[in-house]
Protein backbone atom coordinates (compact mmCIF):
# COMPACT_ATOMS: atom_id res chain seq x y z
CA UNK A 1 0.00 0.00 0.00
CA UNK A 2 1.48 3.39 -0.96
CA UNK A 3 2.47 5.60 1.95
CA UNK A 4 1.28 8.76 0.16
CA UNK A 5 -1.92 8.98 -1.88
CA UNK A 6 -1.05 12.39 -3.33
CA UNK A 7 1.94 14.66 -3.74
CA UNK A 8 0.26 17.15 -1.40
CA UNK A 9 0.10 14.55 1.36
CA UNK A 10 3.83 13.93 0.92
CA UNK A 11 4.58 17.66 1.03
CA UNK A 12 2.54 18.16 4.18
CA UNK A 13 4.38 15.38 5.98
CA UNK A 14 7.78 16.50 4.71
CA UNK A 15 7.26 20.14 5.72
CA UNK A 16 6.14 19.06 9.17
CA UNK A 17 9.29 16.97 9.66
CA UNK A 18 12.25 18.30 11.62
CA UNK A 19 15.21 19.81 9.75
CA UNK A 20 17.57 17.10 10.99
CA UNK A 21 17.74 14.93 7.90
CA UNK A 22 14.23 13.60 8.34
CA UNK A 23 12.95 15.47 5.28
CA UNK A 24 15.64 14.00 3.07
CA UNK A 25 14.79 10.56 4.40
CA UNK A 26 11.19 11.15 3.36
CA UNK A 27 12.36 12.27 -0.10
CA UNK A 28 14.40 9.09 -0.45
CA UNK A 29 11.36 7.04 0.58
CA UNK A 30 9.16 8.88 -1.93
CA UNK A 31 11.54 8.16 -4.79
CA UNK A 32 11.82 4.52 -3.80
CA UNK A 33 8.02 4.21 -3.69
CA UNK A 34 7.49 6.20 -6.90
CA UNK A 35 10.53 5.87 -9.22
CA UNK A 36 8.78 7.26 -12.34
CA UNK A 37 7.55 10.83 -12.76
CA UNK A 38 5.66 13.09 -13.34
CA UNK A 39 2.98 12.17 -10.83
CA UNK A 40 -0.36 12.67 -12.61
CA UNK A 41 -3.42 13.18 -10.43
CA UNK A 42 -6.54 13.95 -12.41
CA UNK A 43 -5.72 17.06 -14.43
CA UNK A 44 -2.66 17.92 -12.35
CA UNK A 45 0.90 16.75 -12.96
CA UNK A 46 3.82 17.19 -10.58
CA UNK A 47 7.33 17.34 -12.03
CA UNK A 48 10.41 16.90 -9.85
CA UNK A 49 14.18 17.09 -10.04
CA UNK A 50 16.30 15.35 -7.45
CA UNK A 51 19.96 16.32 -7.23
CA UNK A 52 22.58 18.10 -5.18
CA UNK A 53 24.17 19.68 -8.25
CA UNK A 54 21.79 22.66 -8.44
CA UNK A 55 23.46 26.01 -7.79
CA UNK A 56 20.76 28.51 -8.73
CA UNK A 57 17.53 26.76 -9.63
CA UNK A 58 15.51 24.36 -11.79
CA UNK A 59 12.73 25.23 -14.25
CA UNK A 60 10.19 23.32 -16.31
CA UNK A 61 10.37 24.12 -20.02
CA UNK A 62 7.01 23.72 -21.84
CA UNK A 63 5.79 25.20 -25.12
CA UNK A 64 2.44 25.90 -23.48
CA UNK A 65 4.06 28.39 -21.08
CA UNK A 66 3.59 31.77 -22.76
CA UNK A 67 6.64 33.63 -21.51
CA UNK A 68 10.23 34.18 -22.59
CA UNK A 69 11.85 31.92 -21.61
CA UNK A 70 8.93 29.45 -21.48
CA UNK A 71 9.75 28.29 -17.95
CA UNK A 72 7.91 27.53 -14.73
CA UNK A 73 10.43 27.54 -11.85
CA UNK A 74 10.54 24.55 -9.53
CA UNK A 75 10.52 25.04 -5.75
CA UNK A 76 13.11 23.46 -3.51
CA UNK A 77 11.88 21.49 -0.53
CA UNK A 78 14.02 23.08 2.16
CA UNK A 79 16.95 21.01 3.43
CA UNK A 80 16.48 18.36 0.73
CA UNK A 81 17.68 17.62 -2.79
CA UNK A 82 14.09 17.72 -4.14
CA UNK A 83 12.74 20.41 -6.48
CA UNK A 84 9.09 20.33 -7.60
CA UNK A 85 6.31 22.11 -9.49
CA UNK A 86 2.66 21.18 -10.06
CA UNK A 87 0.68 22.38 -13.08
CA UNK A 88 -2.85 21.81 -14.40
CA UNK A 89 -3.44 20.40 -17.88
CA UNK A 90 -6.28 19.22 -20.10
CA UNK A 91 -6.93 15.52 -19.57
CA UNK A 92 -5.98 14.66 -23.19
CA UNK A 93 -2.73 16.67 -23.32
CA UNK A 94 0.33 15.02 -24.85
CA UNK A 95 3.25 17.42 -24.51
CA UNK A 96 7.02 17.37 -24.71
CA UNK A 97 9.07 19.09 -22.03
CA UNK A 98 12.56 19.55 -20.64
CA UNK A 99 14.09 20.54 -17.32
CA UNK A 100 16.42 23.55 -17.25
CA UNK A 101 19.14 23.32 -14.62
CA UNK A 102 20.82 26.58 -13.57
CA UNK A 103 19.62 28.32 -16.71
CA UNK A 104 20.31 32.10 -16.65
CA UNK A 105 16.53 32.67 -17.07
CA UNK A 106 17.13 35.57 -19.45
CA UNK A 107 14.88 35.99 -22.54
CA UNK A 108 15.70 33.63 -25.39
CA UNK A 109 14.93 36.45 -27.82
CA UNK A 110 18.07 38.22 -26.56
CA UNK A 111 20.26 35.11 -26.46
CA UNK A 112 23.24 35.24 -28.82
CA UNK A 113 23.81 31.45 -28.75
CA UNK A 114 20.60 29.57 -27.98
CA UNK A 115 22.03 26.22 -29.09
CA UNK A 116 24.89 26.35 -26.59
CA UNK A 117 22.57 27.49 -23.81
CA UNK A 118 20.16 24.61 -24.43
CA UNK A 119 23.02 22.08 -24.58
CA UNK A 120 24.50 23.34 -21.32
CA UNK A 121 21.38 23.74 -19.20
CA UNK A 122 18.36 21.89 -20.66
CA UNK A 123 17.87 18.15 -20.32
CA UNK A 124 15.16 15.48 -20.44
CA UNK A 125 13.54 14.30 -17.23
CA UNK A 126 15.70 11.46 -15.91
CA UNK A 127 12.72 10.03 -13.99
CA UNK A 128 10.41 9.80 -17.03
CA UNK A 129 11.02 6.86 -19.42
CA UNK A 130 8.60 8.27 -22.03
CA UNK A 131 10.72 10.19 -24.56
CA UNK A 132 11.03 11.32 -28.14
CA UNK A 133 14.60 11.07 -29.38
CA UNK A 134 16.07 12.57 -32.54
CA UNK A 135 19.74 12.88 -33.49
CA UNK A 136 21.33 15.29 -31.05
CA UNK A 137 18.29 15.79 -28.84
CA UNK A 138 15.87 13.96 -26.58
CA UNK A 139 12.72 15.37 -24.96
CA UNK A 140 10.50 13.94 -22.27
CA UNK A 141 6.79 13.36 -22.89
CA UNK A 142 3.90 14.14 -20.56
CA UNK A 143 0.90 11.93 -21.30
CA UNK A 144 -2.26 12.86 -19.43
CA UNK A 145 -4.86 10.13 -18.66
CA UNK A 146 -7.03 10.56 -21.78
CA UNK A 147 -4.27 11.51 -24.22
CA UNK A 148 -3.83 9.48 -27.38
CA UNK A 149 -1.26 6.68 -27.05
CA UNK A 150 2.41 7.48 -27.48
CA UNK A 151 3.87 4.06 -28.11
CA UNK A 152 7.33 2.97 -29.11
CA UNK A 153 6.17 1.23 -32.26
CA UNK A 154 9.60 -0.34 -32.79
CA UNK A 155 9.27 -2.38 -29.60
CA UNK A 156 5.94 -4.11 -30.23
CA UNK A 157 6.33 -7.90 -30.14
CA UNK A 158 4.53 -10.25 -32.45
CA UNK A 159 4.15 -7.74 -35.29
CA UNK A 160 5.27 -8.98 -38.73
CA UNK A 161 7.79 -6.49 -40.07
CA UNK A 162 8.05 -5.06 -43.53
CA UNK A 163 11.31 -3.89 -45.08
CA UNK A 164 12.78 -0.46 -45.75
CA UNK A 165 15.12 -0.10 -48.72
CA UNK A 166 17.25 2.99 -49.24
CA UNK A 167 17.75 4.59 -52.65
CA UNK A 168 19.73 7.63 -53.75
CA UNK A 169 18.68 9.85 -56.63
CA UNK A 170 19.69 13.10 -58.26
CA UNK A 171 17.05 15.70 -58.95
CA UNK A 172 17.35 17.86 -62.03
CA UNK A 173 14.14 19.58 -60.94
CA UNK A 174 15.59 20.68 -57.61
CA UNK A 175 19.23 20.89 -58.67
CA UNK A 176 20.48 18.50 -55.99
CA UNK A 177 22.47 15.28 -55.95
CA UNK A 178 22.52 12.44 -53.46
CA UNK A 179 18.97 12.92 -52.21
CA UNK A 180 17.76 9.84 -50.29
CA UNK A 181 14.53 7.95 -50.74
CA UNK A 182 13.44 5.24 -48.33
CA UNK A 183 10.81 2.78 -49.57
CA UNK A 184 8.82 0.66 -47.15
CA UNK A 185 7.42 -2.62 -48.41
CA UNK A 186 4.78 -4.34 -46.26
CA UNK A 187 5.08 -7.83 -44.78
CA UNK A 188 4.65 -10.48 -47.47
CA UNK A 189 5.56 -8.17 -50.34
CA UNK A 190 8.45 -10.32 -51.59
CA UNK A 191 6.29 -13.47 -51.59
CA UNK A 192 3.48 -11.82 -53.52
CA UNK A 193 2.95 -10.63 -57.08
CA UNK A 194 0.17 -8.22 -56.09
CA UNK A 195 0.20 -4.50 -56.78
CA UNK A 196 -0.01 -2.10 -53.84
CA UNK A 197 -1.17 1.44 -53.07
CA UNK A 198 1.65 3.97 -52.78
CA UNK A 199 1.87 6.73 -50.19
CA UNK A 200 4.59 9.39 -50.65
CA UNK A 201 5.67 11.22 -47.50
CA UNK A 202 7.76 14.35 -47.31
CA UNK A 203 10.59 14.77 -44.76
CA UNK A 204 11.54 11.14 -45.20
CA UNK A 205 14.36 11.32 -42.67
CA UNK A 206 11.73 12.03 -39.98
CA UNK A 207 9.17 9.55 -41.33
CA UNK A 208 11.75 6.75 -41.41
CA UNK A 209 13.31 7.93 -38.14
CA UNK A 210 11.64 9.38 -35.04
CA UNK A 211 8.12 9.32 -36.49
CA UNK A 212 8.43 5.52 -36.87
CA UNK A 213 6.16 5.36 -39.94
CA UNK A 214 7.28 1.87 -41.11
CA UNK A 215 6.67 0.37 -37.67
CA UNK A 216 3.29 2.09 -37.32
CA UNK A 217 2.32 0.71 -40.74
CA UNK A 218 3.37 -2.79 -39.65
CA UNK A 219 1.05 -2.64 -36.62
CA UNK A 220 -1.87 -1.12 -38.55
CA UNK A 221 -1.59 -3.73 -41.29
CA UNK A 222 -1.47 -6.57 -38.77
CA UNK A 223 -4.66 -5.38 -37.09
CA UNK A 224 -6.51 -4.69 -40.34
CA UNK A 225 -6.69 -0.92 -39.93
CA UNK A 226 -4.56 -0.12 -42.99
CA UNK A 227 -4.25 -1.84 -46.34
CA UNK A 228 -0.80 -3.24 -47.14
CA UNK A 229 0.94 -0.45 -49.02
CA UNK A 230 4.26 0.89 -50.20
CA UNK A 231 5.45 4.07 -48.51
CA UNK A 232 8.05 6.24 -50.25
CA UNK A 233 9.73 8.61 -47.77
CA UNK A 234 11.58 11.43 -49.55
CA UNK A 235 14.44 13.20 -47.82
CA UNK A 236 13.98 16.97 -47.48
CA UNK A 237 16.50 19.75 -47.88
CA UNK A 238 18.72 21.02 -45.08
CA UNK A 239 16.79 23.09 -42.50
CA UNK A 240 17.96 26.41 -43.92
CA UNK A 241 16.60 25.50 -47.38
CA UNK A 242 13.54 23.45 -46.37
CA UNK A 243 10.93 26.22 -46.49
CA UNK A 244 12.17 27.50 -49.86
CA UNK A 245 12.04 23.99 -51.33
CA UNK A 246 8.67 23.03 -49.87
CA UNK A 247 6.48 26.14 -49.99
CA UNK A 248 4.78 26.89 -53.31
CA UNK A 249 7.54 25.26 -55.34
CA UNK A 250 6.39 23.81 -58.66
CA UNK A 251 9.79 22.16 -59.02
CA UNK A 252 9.16 20.15 -55.86
CA UNK A 253 5.96 18.89 -57.48
CA UNK A 254 7.93 18.22 -60.67
CA UNK A 255 10.48 16.19 -58.73
CA UNK A 256 7.73 14.05 -57.20
CA UNK A 257 5.97 13.43 -60.51
CA UNK A 258 8.96 13.14 -62.85
CA UNK A 259 11.69 11.68 -60.63
CA UNK A 260 10.41 10.06 -57.43
CA UNK A 261 7.30 8.40 -58.85
CA UNK A 262 9.09 6.87 -61.90
CA UNK A 263 11.89 5.57 -59.66
CA UNK A 264 9.36 3.78 -57.47
CA UNK A 265 7.29 2.53 -60.42
CA UNK A 266 10.34 0.93 -62.05
CA UNK A 267 11.48 -0.87 -58.90
CA UNK A 268 8.21 -1.76 -57.15
CA UNK A 269 4.71 -3.00 -57.92
CA UNK A 270 2.34 -0.10 -57.33
CA UNK A 271 -1.28 0.60 -58.19
CA UNK A 272 -1.22 3.93 -60.08
CA UNK A 273 -4.88 4.52 -59.24
CA UNK A 274 -4.16 4.58 -55.51
CA UNK A 275 -1.52 7.22 -54.88
CA UNK A 276 -1.37 9.31 -51.73
CA UNK A 277 0.69 12.22 -50.46
CA UNK A 278 1.39 13.54 -47.00
CA UNK A 279 3.64 15.54 -44.75
CA UNK A 280 4.08 17.46 -41.52
CA UNK A 281 4.63 21.21 -41.07
CA UNK A 282 5.82 22.72 -44.40
CA UNK A 283 6.11 19.15 -45.71
CA UNK A 284 2.30 19.10 -45.52
CA UNK A 285 2.28 22.36 -47.51
CA UNK A 286 4.42 20.72 -50.21
CA UNK A 287 2.05 17.74 -50.30
CA UNK A 288 -0.96 20.06 -50.56
CA UNK A 289 0.70 22.04 -53.36
CA UNK A 290 1.29 18.89 -55.41
CA UNK A 291 -2.20 17.54 -54.77
CA UNK A 292 -3.81 20.85 -55.75
CA UNK A 293 -1.77 20.99 -58.94
CA UNK A 294 -2.81 17.49 -59.95
CA UNK A 295 -5.67 16.10 -57.82
CA UNK A 296 -6.52 13.55 -60.51
CA UNK A 297 -3.23 11.75 -59.76
CA UNK A 298 -3.36 11.74 -55.96
CA UNK A 299 -6.32 10.04 -54.33
CA UNK A 300 -5.45 10.76 -50.68
CA UNK A 301 -3.76 13.53 -48.73
CA UNK A 302 -2.36 13.78 -45.19
CA UNK A 303 -2.01 17.29 -43.74
CA UNK A 304 -0.36 17.34 -40.29
CA UNK A 305 0.04 20.86 -38.87
CA UNK A 306 0.71 22.81 -42.07
CA UNK A 307 1.53 26.48 -41.41
CA UNK A 308 -1.00 28.52 -43.36
CA UNK A 309 -1.01 31.80 -41.46
CA UNK A 310 1.15 34.52 -39.94
CA UNK A 311 4.92 34.10 -40.07
CA UNK A 312 7.55 33.28 -42.66
CA UNK A 313 6.15 33.27 -46.22
CA UNK A 314 2.70 34.16 -44.87
CA UNK A 315 1.53 35.85 -48.09
CA UNK A 316 2.06 32.62 -50.03
CA UNK A 317 0.88 30.27 -47.28
CA UNK A 318 -2.38 32.13 -46.80
CA UNK A 319 -3.36 31.37 -50.40
CA UNK A 320 -3.77 27.66 -49.73
CA UNK A 321 -7.21 27.92 -48.14
CA UNK A 322 -8.44 29.81 -51.20
CA UNK A 323 -6.89 27.22 -53.48
CA UNK A 324 -8.70 24.42 -51.64
CA UNK A 325 -11.97 26.37 -51.76
CA UNK A 326 -11.72 27.04 -55.49
CA UNK A 327 -10.38 23.63 -56.56
CA UNK A 328 -12.72 21.86 -58.98
CA UNK A 329 -11.33 18.48 -57.93
CA UNK A 330 -9.70 17.40 -54.68
CA UNK A 331 -8.19 14.11 -53.48
CA UNK A 332 -11.02 11.79 -52.47
CA UNK A 333 -9.66 11.19 -48.94
CA UNK A 334 -8.07 13.89 -46.78
CA UNK A 335 -6.87 13.70 -43.19
CA UNK A 336 -6.02 16.96 -41.41
CA UNK A 337 -4.76 17.58 -37.88
CA UNK A 338 -3.50 20.43 -35.71
CA UNK A 339 -2.36 20.79 -32.10
CA UNK A 340 -4.41 23.00 -29.79
CA UNK A 341 -1.21 24.56 -28.43
CA UNK A 342 0.27 25.46 -31.80
CA UNK A 343 0.60 29.16 -32.59
CA UNK A 344 -2.96 30.37 -33.13
CA UNK A 345 -2.41 32.71 -36.06
CA UNK A 346 0.03 30.48 -37.91
CA UNK A 347 -1.47 27.04 -37.34
CA UNK A 348 -4.68 26.76 -35.33
CA UNK A 349 -6.96 29.40 -36.87
CA UNK A 350 -5.91 28.63 -40.47
CA UNK A 351 -6.48 24.93 -39.74
CA UNK A 352 -10.00 25.67 -38.53
CA UNK A 353 -10.67 27.74 -41.65
CA UNK A 354 -9.48 24.91 -43.90
CA UNK A 355 -11.55 22.46 -41.87
CA UNK A 356 -14.70 24.43 -42.64
CA UNK A 357 -13.84 24.51 -46.35
CA UNK A 358 -13.18 20.79 -46.59
CA UNK A 359 -16.26 19.87 -44.57
CA UNK A 360 -18.31 21.70 -47.21
CA UNK A 361 -17.01 19.38 -49.95
CA UNK A 362 -19.30 16.32 -49.81
CA UNK A 363 -17.25 14.47 -52.42
CA UNK A 364 -14.25 14.34 -50.05
CA UNK A 365 -14.00 11.70 -47.31
CA UNK A 366 -12.54 14.03 -44.72
CA UNK A 367 -11.27 13.63 -41.15
CA UNK A 368 -10.17 16.45 -38.85
CA UNK A 369 -8.36 16.07 -35.53
CA UNK A 370 -7.44 18.69 -32.95
CA UNK A 371 -4.98 17.03 -30.58
CA UNK A 372 -3.69 18.13 -27.18
CA UNK A 373 -0.16 18.84 -28.37
CA UNK A 374 2.07 21.64 -29.54
CA UNK A 375 4.00 21.89 -32.79
CA UNK A 376 6.53 19.09 -32.69
CA UNK A 377 7.37 15.50 -33.45
CA UNK A 378 5.57 14.19 -30.36
CA UNK A 379 2.21 15.41 -31.62
CA UNK A 380 3.03 14.47 -35.21
CA UNK A 381 3.83 10.87 -34.28
CA UNK A 382 0.75 10.51 -32.10
CA UNK A 383 -1.67 11.31 -34.95
CA UNK A 384 0.05 9.21 -37.62
CA UNK A 385 -1.85 5.95 -36.92
CA UNK A 386 -5.18 7.65 -37.72
CA UNK A 387 -3.69 9.53 -40.67
CA UNK A 388 -2.12 6.45 -42.27
CA UNK A 389 -5.24 4.35 -41.74
CA UNK A 390 -7.39 7.03 -43.38
CA UNK A 391 -5.04 7.56 -46.32
CA UNK A 392 -4.73 3.85 -47.14
CA UNK A 393 -7.96 2.20 -46.00
CA UNK A 394 -8.62 -1.50 -46.05
CA UNK A 395 -11.06 -1.87 -48.99
CA UNK A 396 -13.93 -3.38 -47.02
CA UNK A 397 -13.51 -0.67 -44.36
CA UNK A 398 -14.23 2.23 -46.71
CA UNK A 399 -17.33 4.10 -45.54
Amino acid sequence: MPRWNSFTSFLNEARAAANDGSRQTLVDSLLQERPQWPWVEGRKATFIYNGTDVKHGVALNLDTIKSDPPFDPLTNLEDTSLWFVTRTFEDDDLLDYLLAIDDPMTPLAQEADVVSRVAEHWQPDGLNPLRMTVPGQSVSVLRMPNARPFADWTAMPGVPRGRVLEHTFSSAQLGVNGRKLWVYTPPGYDESDAIYPLLILMDGQWANGPLQVPHIADALIKHGRMAPALIAMVQSAEPQHRIREYVGNDRQYGSLLLEVLPLVQVSYRIDPTRLGLGGVDVGAVAAAHAALLNPAVFSSLILISPPMGKGADEDLLQTYSTRFRNARVLPSRISQSVGRYEARNRFLRPAEALRDILRSRPEVDYRYYEIGSGHGLVGFRSILPEALAWAVPVPQAVD
